[in-house]
């Protein structure tokens, strides 16, 4: 049961988000509405809505009139959406208040209105993204990274393919005196299970610390990250096509290589007086790189993170449709793989603060280049470095 301190609390906090939505609705509310708000909540996992509360900061209480019968408005809900909304009503001393409070949708089922899905995308609803709804619908069955990717291992094969020394560096673990060592340390971490025949490696292990992905099944091979330089501005001649290892044992060759393959950056070298500038900061490229890892649809086949660079600007892209707004890249932050992007975060690779996008820009400032751009399209999510341009182009 929400409390009248509970509110108070809510009224204070600097932002709405996926969880919690107010709605000034001084006189009335329209109940479609109502409704839309009700399936974007429980398909976010649960939250609240209020109304008689204006919804940007400093929020004041202006009261409501909207749903006088509370026990119709739940019923109603009940029948269209098949769920009940507790509704609770304050008289606070600048006017009533009146609480939604909405459960999270049942496990594996997004919730609908006539057939749309919707979810929170910042402060307004959006259909839900084709990978956000299988994502739904996958729940309750293993996640890809936990699958196995290779079965009945034996302790030596184990290390043999999985680069365990940088794992441990990365960590700023001491390496164990023995194998076994080694092994117990992995299992804890859940990469390697044990199994009747020796060890299972799991797709997440492979993906991290995999000395060659190759040497894993083909579904887990082709999410290596590939790089491509192509001469001039476009895909008809190509320079160098590069494909990457795991993704925290490769992850700072994979950088240095595509930093110290861009042109040079003469407007900036000039500024810095130094020797050599590289077109597009490393701080920018470590960033875009890192998050198109982490933020991947592992589920979809035969695609993996792409690097493709060109003579005029460097596009880094991944498979699946981002979980929030594209606006909202810039404040907000949602993580696709969570246990990926812990490891990572935990290794030094990523942050999981949301704060990269902001080194980016302020990267592509410093170093005088267009502002970066973020695309999203049918399958696939792209965020763009350009080169430095003169004022007059």
């Amino acid at each position: 049961m929400v409390t009248i301190e509970q509110l108070e609390r809510w009224l204070k906090l600097p932002r709405e988000n996926e969880h919690l939505e107010f709605k000034a609705a001084s006189e009335q509310y329209d109940s479609t509405k109502l409704m839309k708000y009700c399936v974007a909540i429980a398909n976010e996992g649960g939250g609240y809505l209020v109304l008689g509360v204006t919804d940007k900061p400093p929020r004041a209480v202006v009261g409501t009139k909207a749903f006088a019968d509370r026990e119709a408005t739940t019923a109603k809900i009940l029948q269209k959406l098949r769920i009940r909304v507790e509704i609770t009503e304050f008289e606070h001393p600048d006017g009533r208040v009146v609480v939604f409070e909405i459960p999270s949708r049942p496990q594996g089922q997004p919730l609908h209105l006539d057939g749309a899905y919707l979810m929170r995308a910042g402060e307004k609803l959006q259909p839900m993204t084709p990978d956000r709804l299988q994502k739904i619908f996958n729940e309750g069955k293993p996640d890809w990274l936990s699958l196995t990717a290779k079965a009945d291992a034996s302790s030596d094969e184990v290390i043999a393919l999985l680069d365990t020394q940088t794992w441990f560096d990365l960590l700023k673990l001491p390496y164990p005196t023995t194998q076994a060592g080694v092994l117990e340390r992995l299992s804890g971490e859940g990469l390697i299970t044990k199994s009747q025949e020796g060890w299972s490696i799991t797709n997440l292990a492979a993906i991290l610390l995999a000395k060659r992905l190759d040497a894993f099944p083909l579904d887990v091979a082709r999410k290596a990250a590939r790089v491509v330089i192509y001469e001039g501005t476009g895909k008809l001649k190509t320079r160098e096509d590069k494909t990457g290892k795991g993704y925290a044992v490769g992850f700072e060759s994979l950088v240095d290589f595509v930093h110290s393959s861009a042109p040079r950056n003469h407007m900036v070298e000039q500024v810095l007086r130094e020797k050599e500038v590289k077109m597009f900061p490393k701080q920018a490229l470590r960033e875009l790189v890192a998050n198109a890892l982490v933020h991947q649809d592992f589920e979809a086949s035969g695609a993996s993170v792409m690097i493709e660079m060109y003579a005029d600007r460097v596009e880094i892209s991944n498979p699946g449709q981002p979980p929030i707004n594209v606006e909202r890249f810039i404040d907000e932050y949602r993580s696709r793989n969570e246990r990926l992007a812990d490891l990572m975060r935990r290794m030094g690779i990523c942050e999981e603060k949301g704060s990269g996008i902001d080194k980016v820009v302020d990267a592509a400032e410093v170093y005088q280049l267009p502002a970066p751009d973020f695309r999203v399209g049918e399958t696939r999510t792209t965020a763009l470095l350009f080169a430095h341009q003169d004022f007059n182009e």
